[in-house]
């Protein structure tokens, strides 16, 4: 009898598994100490294989952060339910924004400081993700300012301003409550939804902050 062949792993599942290697390596290590050895030892393949399947480190690096932008723009788009009041909305975005960081460390890691600190073109890869983001979170803004029936007609300008900066603060929370043991996703999205809601609300009824008058220094 001639010798039992072993099956073939599929190339796109051997290729998921690079992936998540490089993911892996690129969070923890950062993308100029993470070496195609350590990434192929650790998905258990040949590092010619790994340069056979996704080319260089670059190209490497690249695919990881288009793979991992698309897994958190996905899974907030399916956190967020049009069938929901607009403060229901921005919460289960915001659920599933933070859920998928807690679960994806290394990912999001790659997103939001590897890929951002490595210039061109891995920050723009970032950058076209923030802004799909950035647009859901600008969308239930409006929303929300139409349910209001005080202020539909709210400048789109300040509405980008908002949307901006609740999505920064979406960021760097992130980032902070990965780094923090104890805080769940849950805690950091009723965090985020209380300071933002808020001040929303307010803005919505009519009753925004006011800065107050420039002070006139008295001569002497």
């Amino acid at each position: 009898m001639g010798a039992v062949k072993t099956k073939r792993m599929p190339r796109a599942v051997r290729e998921q598994q690079m992936l998540d290697a490089a993911v892996r390596t690129f969070g923890q290590r950062g993308y100029m100490a993470a070496s195609m050895d350590e990434i192929a030892e650790l998905a258990g393949v040949s590092k010619p294989l790994v340069y056979l399947y996704l080319n260089s480190k670059e190209d490497l690096f690249t695919t990881c952060i288009r793979r991992e932008a698309h897994a958190l723009v996905e899974a907030v788009r399916a956190g967020v339910h049009p069938e929901l009041p607009a403060d229901r909305q921005l919460w289960e975005g915001l659920r599933a924004f933070f859920a998928h960081t807690s679960r994806n460390p290394d990912g999001w890691s790659v997103l939001h400081l590897q890929a951002r600190t490595h210039g061109e073109p891995f920050a723009a890869e970032v950058t076209a993700m923030r802004e799909e983001i950035v647009s859901l979170v600008t969308r239930l803004i409006a929303v929300a300012a139409r349910e209001a029936h005080r202020d539909p007609d709210l400048p789109d300008r300040e509405v980008a301003c908002l949307a901006e900066a609740l999505v920064g603060a979406a960021e760097s929370l992130a980032a902070w409550s990965n780094a923090t043991p104890g805080t769940t996703a849950r805690q950091a999205a009723a965090t985020l939804m209380n300071f933002a809601w808020a001040g929303l609300g307010n803005l919505m009824e009519g009753r925004p902050w006011s800065a107050p008058e420039p002070s006139h220094e008295v001569s002497g």
